[in-house]
C-alpha cells in the first residue's frame, strides 16, 4: 500500500534521510525546505530510489507558503498519513547585545514553524480517522543549555505541545510521536569541534524514526544511551553544566 508523506526540513539531515527511506518504499512524499537548490538535489535522489517526491520551497515560519504548500499537496494526494515536522534551527541567543533578532528568528522556526506545519494538516486527518504525525524535539530539551536557551525552550516547548495534542487527536485515531534525539551526523553538527559521545549515522536515525512512527510509538530518545544520562542531565549542579556543557547539546 502507498502512502502519502509531508516532511518538512527534507534538504538535509535527518528529514533528507527520511525522505530517501520512504521513497525505497515507493511512497508519495512532500518534501519541503527553503533551500530549493538542495531540495531539487534531493527530489532526483528521491526519484532514483523510487519515489514519487513533491517539491515544496517555503519558510515554514510564514503561514501563509506552508497553508498554499499544504493545500496543492493535498488536492493532489487527496489524503495524507504521515507528516514529519523536522525543520528545525540551533544558534546562539546573543542576549547580551540586547538584539532578540536571533532568538526569535530560532522561536519563529522551532516552534511557529511546527504549528504552521502540522496544523492545516489535523482537518484531513479527522475526516480520514487516521494520520500520524511525528514531531522532532531534542535531548536539548531537557535542560537550559548555557548561550542556547532559544534552542533548548523551544524544544521544550514541542515537548508540551505533543503532550497536548496527543490528548486531543487520540479520539479521532491519530497518533503523535515525539522524537528527541541526540547526537546525529548531520550538518547541524558537522562543525562542531568536540567530541560528541554516541553519534549516531542519519541513515540509522531515519530508519529508527520511521519504524517509531509506524508503530505510533508516543516518545523516542534515541540513541538509546541518552535514556540513561538524560536523568542524570537533569540533576547536575549548574557549575558543571556550565563547565562542560555550554556549547555541546544540539
Amino acid at each position: 500500500m502507498s502512502l502519502n508523506i509531508f516532511i518538512t526540513g527534507a534538504s538535509s539531515g535527518i528529514g533528507e534521510s527520511l525522505a530517501y527511506y520512504y521513497s525505497r518504499k515507493q511512497y508519495t512524499i512532500g518534501i519541503a525546505a527553503r533551500r530549493n537548490n538542495r531540495l531539487e538535489s534531493v527530489a532526483n535522489e528521491c526519484k532514483k530510489l523510487g519515489g514519487n517526491p513533491m517539491m515544496y520551497n517555503i519558510d515554514v515560519s510564514d503561514r501563509k507558503e506552508c497553508k498554499d504548500a499544504i493545500e496543492k499537496f493535498l488536492f493532489i494526494t487527496k489524503s495524507i498519513d504521515i507528516v514529519i515536522a523536522n525543520a528545525g534551527i540551533g544558534g546562539y541567543d546573543n542576549i547580551l547585545n540586547g538584539d532578540p533578532s536571533e532568538i526569535n528568528k530560532i522561536y519563529n522556526i522551532n516552534l511557529l514553524g511546527v504549528s504552521n506545519t502540522v496544523l492545516p494538516f489535523i482537518p484531513k486527518m479527522k475526516k480520514q480517522h487516521s494520520g500520524r504525525i511525528a514531531i522532532i524535539s531534542s535531548i536539548a530539551s531537557f535542560r537550559g543549555i548555557p548561550e542556547h536557551g532559544g534552542y533548548s525552550s523551544s524544544k521544550a516547548a514541542l515537548n508540551n505541545l505533543t503532550d497536548s495534542w496527543g490528548y486531543t487527536l487520540k479520539p479521532y485515531g491519530i497518533s503523535l510521536t515525539t522524537v528527541l534525539p541526540g547526537y546525529i551526523d548531520t550538518e547541524m553538527t558537522k562543525d562542531h569541534e568536540f567530541k560528541m559521545p554516541f553519534l549516531m549515522n542519519s541513515n540509522k536515525a531515519s530508519e529508527i524514526i520511521a519504524n517509531s512512527i509506524q508503530r505510533k510509538r508516543r516518545k523516542l530518545i534515541l540513541p538509546w544511551q541518552w535514556k540513561f544520562i538524560i536523568p542524570i542531565f537533569r540533576i547536575l549542579p549548574r557549575s558543571l553544566i556550565f563547565r562542560f556543557s555550554p556549547n555541546q547539546i544540539k
